[in-house]
């Protein structure tokens, strides 16, 4: 994988993401215009920079991997609380893999934040359910 992106297409192709996942369209527009990532709940959408440990989280996340986090979504589970940080890597030759899947259900590539035990934390593929402009992990 040596073919790598720059800042800007990793960032046009978070856009046509979140168009993909029916992002509400002020969602979309405050991540053109100013790079504001959403937080899901429960498919309700917040800004992340309104929780600072979030958003160190995903500044932490975006430097270390050479990523940009399009969207977050929150959830608690069996084993943890979770963030899902949906990515776009450094490498365009991954992105067709990124997000897959049609209507209101589809696979998505995220770094998966386990806050409750870190050492479980990892990348990997999440299924998340797009309704009303928001989305939610549901496996």
């Amino acid at each position: 994988m040596t073919n790598q992106s720059t800042e800007q297409e990793r960032k046009l192709k978070a856009i046509e993401f979140m168009k993909k996942l029916n992002i509400y369209k002020p969602f979309i527009e405050g991540f053109v215009n100013d790079g504001n990532v959403c937080f899901y709940e429960n498919f309700g959408g917040f800004w992340v920079y309104q929780e600072a440990e979030i958003e160190a989280k995903m500044r932490e996340i975006e430097k270390e991997y050479n990523c940009t986090v399009y969207a977050i979504t929150h959830e608690y589970t069996g084993f943890g609380e979770c963030y899902d940080f949906l990515i776009v890597s450094n490498y365009p030759d991954e992105w067709s893999t990124f997000l897959r899947g049609k209507r209101h259900e589809h696979y998505a590539f995220a770094y998966v934040w386990n806050k409750t035990d870190d050492l479980c934390s990892e990348f990997g593929t999440i299924v998340v359910e797009s309704f009303g402009g928001g989305i939610k992990r549901i496996a």
